[in-house]
């Protein structure tokens, strides 16, 4: 059976500037797969041409044995994705908005009016349905994005800074949706910056800095390739800060503040 994912030597290239450099990844059916990196590490990047909005340079990618670049339409289908830069359609609402991507999926009427009615009122957002998107706040167009990405039943889902502007209720909710999701089979690729969520949820980690991938496994076999002085189990952030470029000049000050 083909994996979820399965990538080798996905490059991407700006210029003189190589954002993605050669990345090799496998992710199986029914993983939650975490995929960390600091600011500008590639992750964005990554998931933009595995959902189709950015070309690849050089190498390939499939989805559930779709060729991102020779199958798209079929690739899509089967996906779902939530990007970090939102691009929602501001003079629809709610139930509009849902109805509109359920649509362009091919979802039949009657299966667009039961989902969109769960969704919404899962994400909190059924209370004021003709309220347009443009009035949302941004956690709100974050819960719809979910809710739109969710719509179509979608086998592998792309989450790419899911959790930014949600309140604690709300990403609690939402963590437990995923974990849900996961157990009933589909496959979710996480990109956050929380990394506390990431620990907690994900079953496969990997860690990408400047382009490059730097280590993969999961959380244990990470934890087994880092020793710390007094025998404590080290965290996500230990391992991640271990492994990725950081500056370890002098500590950050503002000379008008001290």
């Amino acid at each position: 059976m083909e994996p979820a994912l399965q990538v080798r030597g996905l490059t991407r290239v700006f210029g003189d500037f190589t954002a993605v450099d050669r990345l090799d990844l496998t992710v199986e059916r029914g993983c939650f797969f975490g995929f960390l990196g600091p600011n500008g590490a590639g992750k964005s990047t990554t998931i933009k041409m595995l959902t189709g909005l950015l070309g690849i340079s050089s190498g390939e990618a499939s989805i559930l044995g779709h060729d991102v670049t020779r199958e798209p339409v079929p690739a899509k289908r089967v996906t779902g994705v939530v990007p970090e830069e939102l691009a929602l359609f501001d003079r629809l609402n709610g139930p509009e908005y849902l109805r509109f991507v359920g649509r362009m999926y091919g979802v039949d009427g009657k299966d667009i009016r039961l989902r969109s009615g769960e969704l919404l009122e899962l994400m909190a957002l059924a209370d004021e349905p003709k309220k347009l998107v443009v009035d949302y706040s941004h956690g709100m167009k974050k819960k719809l994005a979910l809710a739109a990405a969710l719509i179509h039943r979608p086998r592998l889902l792309f989450l790419d800074e899911p959790f930014e502007g949600i309140d604690a209720v709300a990403s609690r909710q939402i963590k437990d949706l995923l974990s849900g999701l996961v157990e009933a089979g589909m496959t979710i690729f996480l990109t956050s910056h929380i990394l506390e969520i990431v620990e907690r949820l994900c079953e496969e980690i990997a860690i990408i800095d400047r382009g490059r991938l730097v280590a993969r496994g999961t959380l244990t076999e990470l934890r087994d390739g880092v020793a710390l002085e007094d025998g404590a189990r080290a965290t996500l952030e230990q391992i991640f800060l271990g492994l990725v470029a950081v500056d370890e000049g002098p500590r950050p000050t503002l000379s008008w503040l001290s």
